[in-house]
């Protein structure tokens, strides 16, 4: 394509993803994403202290970008299950997600992310009923504040996170279930999942396509390498990390498939964000410089957008 993506979409970075630690520094390494004009969206944490929410808010509209909040974070960090078959659990849940919706709304997003729970095989069914009722009251509840919708994100279900809702066939199959009563539900596609859920950017997308809301890009080691390899799983290593199964012509491929359903588009331009994180040991000294991934990214996109 020769014109620019920013015309088709937001580009997006999730601030989490590329700052680890930025739980104890979200302002310092929001600023630095904020100064950097290439960035149209931003995806922002979990911050329960409210006046660094507010003073985060401050600086998204003097940046002139849009937001989404990143709430997986609140499950996983918690060990959280929207699809607990115990109702005081699975309440634990909803209500901890209600928290997220009210700070999203404090930041200003356009979305908040969640994500389904892990399950049993032989309960599937049971918890797939349960996921539908905590979906349907998140829905209810963020509608009755504001124009805010949920993306449930699509993870894998055998690798890592190993999830209710994927593969790609079966959330659309939830989706479809969910917004038929609410309007302000939909879905989360990442490309860098798809090597865990084993899909084609063409399978995946087809099968979400009436119901695509948000989309992720990013990359994760190929799925056939052994379990003990470094970042091996739901990790999102840059691009070009060792055992790395998405490359630029992967990309073009995930875009391509999205411009050609319509979600990529001039009019309405979607929030497209990369969720990428700095590999390393867990501290700031032992991960991967996070300017650089963000350079790594940036290039990464230019070049598959050029093949698309």
């Amino acid at each position: 394509m020769y014109e620019s993506i920013h015309k088709y979409m937001k580009v997006g970075i999730i601030q989490p993803m590329l700052y680890p630690t930025a739980y104890f520094r979200a302002e310092d390494s929001l600023r630095e994403i904020l100064q950097d004009e290439f960035w149209d969206a931003v995806e922002v944490p979990p911050m329960g202290d409210a006046p660094t929410r507010t003073r985060m808010r401050r600086m998204i509209d003097t940046a002139g970008v849009v937001t989404s909040y990143v709430g997986p974070p609140r499950l996983f960090g918690t060990g959280q299950n929207l699809n607990h078959l115990d109702k005081t659990q699975r309440m634990k849940a909803v209500e901890n997600i209600k928290q997220g919706i009210d700070e999203a709304y404090d930041y200003g997003s356009q979305d908040i992310s969640i994500v389904s729970g892990q399950f049993e095989q032989s309960t599937k069914s049971e918890s797939y009923k349960a996921l539908a009722e905590s979906v349907s009251a998140l829905c209810a509840y963020a509608k009755a504040n504001g124009d805010l919708k949920i993306a449930l994100e699509i993870f894998d279900h055998d690798v890592d996170k190993c999830v209710l809702i994927g593969p790609a066939r079966e959330a659309a199959a939830f989706a479809k279930e969910i917004s038929a009563a609410y309007d302000n539900f939909g879905l989360l596609l990442d490309h860098g999942h798809l090597p865990l859920t084993r899909e084609s950017p063409v399978e995946a997308v087809t099968a979400v396509k009436e119901h695509l809301i948000h989309a992720h890009i990013g990359n994760n080691l190929r799925c056939d390498l052994p379990r003990d390899t470094p970042s091996f799983g739901d990790h999102h290593p840059r691009f070009g990390f060792p055992g790395g199964a998405i490359g630029e012509a992967e990309l073009a491929d995930f875009l391509g498939q999205l411009l050609k359903i319509g979600f990529l588009n001039p009019q309405c331009p979607p929030i497209v964000s990369f969720e990428v994180k700095p590999q390393g040991a867990g501290t700031m000294h032992g991960y991967e410089d996070s300017s650089l991934v963000a350079a790594n990214v940036k290039r990464m996109l230019r070049r598959a957008w050029a093949l698309v």
